[in-house]
């Protein structure tokens, strides 16, 4: 580390917030010194976005201090905290989808003279910041035609060209493959070596092992503490994050395999213009987790979504359930026959933000809770109750916005949606995607529970410990085929990332 750390870049005392009643934030210290990766942990809810918000001028309104520099300073609005040197790279994306990649780059500030912008000079910025990040897009590229890793990088682009001195990361490798995870770590190794401070805050271990200097905790909107990350080992830092030990971090139980669930014959999924998955054969059996495996694009999460009929362009020869042949040509037919999709983004496509707790969760078994066609008001509260139970929700009262809980809580309101047409075939893309150490272990128990009643599971998820420690089988997926099939014992990283890249074929 290049940059003197004696003199911190950021200092806040005191800081603490409240909603209402309802107190968020209390007497938090958090320092940031420059050429440091300074990892913000907690679980869902711990206060870490709240305390963000109020250094990148998104809240105003709080307790305590924030000096800069040595200089108190208080931005009043993200734009002038981007012009005192503060940058946020946000886990929801904040780019404008109709807008090209130069015009979203300089957003706010333009290049500009005499009031006008000067588009030639702006653009050979444009083309400069996004060499600097490794990006090979054309600057008039409209945002929403690009996939969501290149917008997250474009995110990362944005962040970095006003030259920050600090620059807050929420996220940012959540919707990146391997290849472009590690582009964002030799960005940070570069910003690190300008002096630039950054705040990274992650749920995943392995990137918390590798980039930490300084690890500090909250745990329910309180200080827990800080330390080096040297000082501070996952099982440690897991016991200050949730307050108790969590001694299996993946428990997994021995399958009680059952007799075949689900079994698909040549099955293949396409749109319009490109062909996603071809020719799939898979079997999943009861009480089975079956993993699936694949680089981005691999055409994965293609191949749930077209298994539950979200494609039109959708042939298989054969799909049984329970060894009867079943047709599945819309959602609506696979909710009947009691197969439910969890999708990767709970945000756009898993819930409602602005609806209630209660109606996302009645959402799919509305009909059955219904009444000779009218809405059963009492039916959906208990069963949105016994759900909520069951799953362990935590929310104030079921009336409010879905779109109010942590990410944890929303996950399992999107899990409680689908448990509620009691669903023999979970199609789980990204369970734990955003959400905290001690949300994931409790979505791994339900997990287990599912499957000794005999629901069988297909599993996406891009953290391989997770895949490794939770499948009982892992199929590989490479440019929408199946490439390897390994079963639990023979289930190993490099095999998986060599037939991911398609470079064998392996059958167990």
């Amino acid at each position: 580390m290049n940059s003197d750390l004696s003199t911190p870049v950021i200092t806040m005392k005191g800081i603490g917030k409240q909603f209402g009643k309802v107190r968020v934030l209390e007497n938090i210290e958090f320092e940031i010194f420059p050429g440091e990766v300074h990892i913000l942990a907690g679980e869902n809810g711990a206060g870490k976005s709240t305390l963000m918000k109020i250094l990148s001028g998104v809240y105003t309104s709080y307790e305590g201090t924030i000096s800069m520099a040595g200089k108190v300073i208080a931005p009043a609005t993200p734009l002038e905290a981007n012009h005192m040197g503060i940058s946020v790279i946000h886990q929801e994306l904040s780019l404008i989808p109709s807008m090209n990649v130069r015009d979203n780059l300089f957003l706010g500030r333009p290049v500009t003279s005499l009031g006008f912008i000067r588009d030639r000079e702006q653009n050979k910025k444009a083309l400069a910041v996004l060499n600097d990040v490794g990006l090979d897009v054309s600057a008039d590229a409209f945002v929403e035609d690009l996939p969501i890793s290149i917008q997250q990088l474009i995110e990362i682009a944005k962040a970095i060209s006003i030259n920050a001195k600090v620059i807050i990361m929420d996220e940012p490798s959540s919707s990146l493959n391997s290849k472009d995870v590690e582009i964002l770590f030799s960005l940070i190794e570069k910003l690190k070596e300008q002096g630039c401070g950054i705040v990274y805050i992650s749920h995943r271990m392995e990137e918390i092992e590798r980039l930490a200097n300084r690890i500090t905790v909250l745990r329910d909107g309180k200080f827990v503490g800080t330390a080096p990350a040297e000082k501070l080992p996952i099982p440690k830092l897991i016991n200050w994050m949730v307050g108790r030990e969590l001694t299996n971090i993946f428990p997994r139980y021995e399958m009680n395999r059952g007799k075949e669930k689900l079994r698909i014959e040549n099955l293949t999924v396409s749109d319009n213009e490109k062909t996603f998955v071809k020719s799939v054969n898979l079997t999943v059996k009861s009480g089975e987790i079956l993993g699936i495996a694949g680089l981005q694009g691999c055409g994965a999460s293609e191949l749930l979504l077209g298994l539950f009929g979200g494609y039109n362009k959708k042939t298989a020869e054969h799909i049984y359930l329970n060894g009867k042949e079943i047709s599945i040509k819309n959602p609506s037919d696979a909710v009947k026959s009691k197969i439910a999709l969890l999708t990767n983004d709970r945000k756009a496509t898993g819930l409602v933000l602005s609806m209630s707790i209660i109606a996302n969760i009645c959402m799919s078994g509305l009909v059955e809770l219904s009444r000779w066609g009218w809405r059963n008001i009492s039916g959906e509260i208990s069963a949105a109750e016994k759900q909520g139970d069951a799953l362990q929700i935590h929310a104030s009262s079921y009336e409010m916005e879905v779109g109010m809980l942590s990410g944890g809580n929303q996950q399992k309101a999107a899990i409680a949606k689908w448990m509620q047409i009691s669903p023999e075939v979970l199609l789980l893309d990204e369970p734990t995607r955003g959400i905290d150490v001690g949300a994931k272990h409790e979505i791994y128990q339900l997990m287990n529970e599912w499957t000794k009643q005999g629901i069988s599971i297909v599993l996406i998820t891009s953290e391989m410990p997770e895949l490794l420690a939770m499948s009982d089988r892992v199929v590989v997926m490479h440019r929408g085929s199946i490439t390897a099939e390994f079963s639990r014992e023979e289930t190993d990283a490099e095999n998986i990332l060599a037939a991911a890249m398609g470079k064998e074929t392996i059958r167990v």
